[in-house]
């Protein structure tokens, strides 16, 4: 009798193990290989914006960290993604704005920059890489519409020659060489397609030995910010954040380019909150699509294995210092961005203080994969902070370098005199074009909102509920002519200089809307002469 209940007592313990061995066996797997790397990376988000992401806010800042002081150095496509790929300031890289002479895909493929990137050296280190979404600006210029850059395994990013890939409608993708064109359906919704990608490459990945690193960029909420069919019609009240900023009544301490804007009308207002409504929802597929990334990694038991990083590549203006829209400035709602992340070794709803930026994540993606970091890159990883490493977070930098860059006038405008020259290149000409940079995107965004599904079925153009009713109404409703500028982001503190002269300097402890300008002051002139010899030592060397 005791011999029969020893041999079911052991024919329950194999019958137990069968069951739950390959679930061990697979979180064993998993913790032995290498974690897993993917980045999700959003166009023009402001940084309250997240808080109205729900899922991002439930499965990355609630099960991760927040860093509440990460910015660009560039608050501008090109050469934000730029610095992203490579670890270094914009003055390093070359790529100052989104077109050439001075930025672009052009300059950074002419010059050899992609032969040495995030995607080169963690391939090197025998990580499967892809890149979903979107590339740099301009892409793929002379380079032929299905060039892959380097160290990519997987390819599925839009080709600038054949698309209007802003709008999420009618663009076509270059995939892995191959020319794919997407319509007008609801199916073809650009935010959704990326998603479907970056599932499945995650799904194809986690069948091999290797691991991943996944950069999905999506165009959300860029202009036309155009919403999911399923999301049409959410945040049509939604209002701008009313802060001193917004409207500001009082610029009179402020660089003439903003001196000369008028107050933004009531009728602006309205176009400028609706405008904020459509981004809101556009950003709500992005959201949806964490939401199916995390559950692709958890039905393969890799979600623990895996670091998910998600940021913007710069901020938005709406209305702060009578700036309608745009980017590009040195103000907090162009340059604090929001950064969260989860993976192995980070506290869940823990937050960082130290003063990072875009230049720190490519540095930070080869500590995790443990690939060799070249000596050009500016940054440094972030993964002491990322485990909690206190002191390495409060002493991380003093100073990050703010920067922006026109592009260059046609030289038959230039033959003026000193004075004519200085004043028509930043007089603010109220509500023109953000910057020339951007006129070929303004374009295809314009077209892809006219090409933008209709119907109860698909969506709505920029009509009801937005309240939008002619693209062109808003798109040229842009203000421009931002001076040439550097800057130095503390803390607590935004030092500016501009190529006209003029400074700002503002303690953000206690004005953190921007508004009194103190540069001037008798009792700060110390410090800014520091500031002055700091920016001069940073904007020419990089590392800091």
């Amino acid at each position: 009798m005791k011999t029969r209940t020893a041999l079911s007592i052991v024919k329950g313990m194999i019958f137990t193990f069968l069951l739950i061995a390959p679930a061990v066996l697979n979180q064993s797997l998993a913790a032995s290989k290498p974690p897993n790397i993917i980045f999700i990376l959003t166009d023009d988000q402001r940084l309250e914006d997240v808080e109205h992401m729900p899922i991002a806010i439930r499965l990355l800042r609630d099960n991760g960290m927040s860093f509440n002081n990460y910015f660009s150095n560039v608050s501008l496509c090109c050469p934000s993604r730029t610095s992203i790929l490579r670890g270094q300031y914009a003055h390093n890289t070359g790529v100052l704005t989104n077109k050439p002479p001075n930025g672009g895909f052009r300059i950074a493929h002419s010059v050899g920059l992609e032969n040495s990137t995030v995607a080169t050296w963690l391939h090197a280190r025998g990580y499967q890489t892809a890149l979903i979404g979107k590339y740099l600006n301009q892409y793929p210029g002379n380079a032929g519409a299905t060039y892959v850059p380097p160290g990519w395994d997987y390819w599925a990013s839009s080709s600038k020659s054949a698309g209007h890939e802003y709008g999420e409608y009618d663009y076509t993708l270059n995939e892995n060489g191959k020319l794919v064109s997407y319509g007008h359906q609801a199916e073809d919704y650009g935010t959704d397609v990326y998603a479907r990608k970056a599932n499945d490459f995650i799904r194809n990945s986690i069948q091999g030995s290797k691991p991943f690193f996944l950069y999905l960029a999506f165009y959300a909420p860029h202009a036309p910010a155009t919403p999911a069919p399923r999301h049409l019609g959410l945040f049509t009240d939604a209002k701008i954040p009313r802060t001193k900023a917004f409207n500001e009544a009082d610029v009179s301490t402020k660089p003439n380019f903003i001196q000369k804007l008028p107050l933004m009308t009531n009728e602006e207002i309205k176009l400028a909150d609706a405008y904020y409504g459509r981004r809101l929802a556009a950003l709500q597929a992005v959201d949806e699509a964490i939401g199916s990334i995390c559950k692709t990694l958890g039905d393969a038991h890799e979600l623990e294995n895996t670091y998910i990083v998600f940021t913007s590549d710069n901020g938005y203006h709406l209305g702060e210092h009578r700036l309608p829209r745009g980017k590009q400035t040195a103000y907090e709602t162009d340059i604090h961005l929001p950064l969260i992340v989860r993976g192995p070794g980070i506290s869940k709803g823990s937050t960082a203080e130290g003063l990072v930026g875009n230049i720190d994540l490519a540095p930070t993606f080869c500590d995790i994969a443990g690939a060799s970091v070249p000596d050009f890159v500016d940054g440094r990883s972030l993964l002491p902070i990322f485990h909690g490493n206190k002191q390495a977070d409060l002493n991380w930098r003093k100073e990050f370098l703010v920067e922006h860059w026109r592009v260059p006038r046609p030289k038959s405008t230039q033959n003026r005199t000193a004075n004519k020259t200085l004043d028509r290149q930043f007089e603010p000409a109220s509500y023109k074009r953000e910057d020339a940079s951007e006129i070929e995107e303004e374009k295809d965004e314009v077209h892809a909102e006219s090409k933008a599904p209709t119907g109860s079925q698909t969506g709505n153009r920029r009509t009801a509920p937005y309240g939008l009713t002619d693209p062109a109404d808003w798109q040229n409703k842009e203000f421009g002519n931002i001076p040439n500028l550097h800057a130095l982001r503390s803390h607590d503190e935004i030092y500016v200089e501009y190529v006209t002269g003029e400074k700002e300097f503002y303690r953000l402890t206690e004005d953190p809307d921007e508004i009194d300008n103190i540069v001037s002051s008798p009792k700060v002139q110390n410090e800014v002469s520091e500031k002055h010899l700091d920016l001069s030592r940073l904007k020419n060397a990089g590392k800091n």
